[in-house]
């Protein structure tokens, strides 16, 4: 087997093992900016499950962005009375990181 084969095989394999690392950085990421403080993955505290939010969002086309939104400029009254904060400070792209962990259902 050339090199190149050998490196073509094990793409596929490092990608399935990439995958928990990068679901364990975003929960990190939640708990370091306090979302675990009011969110969990599988039932409602403050605010709703991410499975929740997930189920909610699944097969809109802009859930992405519509997410993302939420966790910029926080909000209120989709869940609830009680407001989510706002999350300005977060770059784009941990919060891009975020919407999309919390719609692949937190996993």
């Amino acid at each position: 087997m050339t090199l190149t084969r050998s490196l073509i095989a094990l793409v596929p394999a490092a990608l399935v093992l990439a995958a928990p690392l990068t679901a364990h950085a975003s929960l990190e990421l939640a708990k370091k900016n306090a979302c675990m403080a009011c969110h969990a993955v599988d039932k409602k505290l403050v605010g709703p499950a991410y499975q929740e939010v997930a189920k909610k969002y699944e097969g809109k086309q802009d859930a992405v962005e519509a997410v993302m939104a939420s966790i910029k400029a926080g909000g209120s009254g989709k869940w609830g009375p009680i407001p989510m904060p706002a999350q300005a400070a977060l770059s784009d792209a941990d919060v891009k990181t975020l919407a999309s962990w919390i719609l692949g259902g937190a996993k």
